[in-house]
């Protein structure tokens, strides 16, 4: 029986969740994607999975979350034993920030 798991490459991955490799090295090194298995020659391969979590991770970013939150959201989505109304707290968080930071830019077009 022969199981054949796809792989991709950085380029692969990169092209698929939009993210440059650059990004990718970066969100490996500081443990937001799981180190990624080595050819002899030293190429990255990546799980058809690792897709869908660079996606989570770049749609955070996009919608401002930092990366500690993002770490938390991360880890909170893999734990079967927490509460998801962490997750719900940690967004909640997030919107009264940026509400408040629309409100500080309401002020400052009226004063220009």
């Amino acid at each position: 029986m022969n199981l054949h798991v796809s792989v991709l490459t950085i380029g692969a991955l990169a092209k698929a969740t939009g993210l440059t490799t650059p990004t990718i090295r970066y969100y490996e090194d500081i443990g937001l994607l799981p180190a990624a298995r080595r050819t002899g020659g030293g190429q990255r391969h990546y799980h058809p999975s690792d897709v869908e979590r660079l996606t989570f991770i770049k749609q955070c970013r996009d919608f401002g979350f930092s990366i500690d939150r993002v770490r938390m959201l991360l880890d909170l989505s893999v734990s079967k034993d927490r509460d998801c109304s962490e997750t719900r707290d940690i967004a909640q968080a997030h919107l009264e920030e940026v509400q408040a930071k629309l409100r500080e830019l309401r002020a400052l077009e009226l004063r220009l």
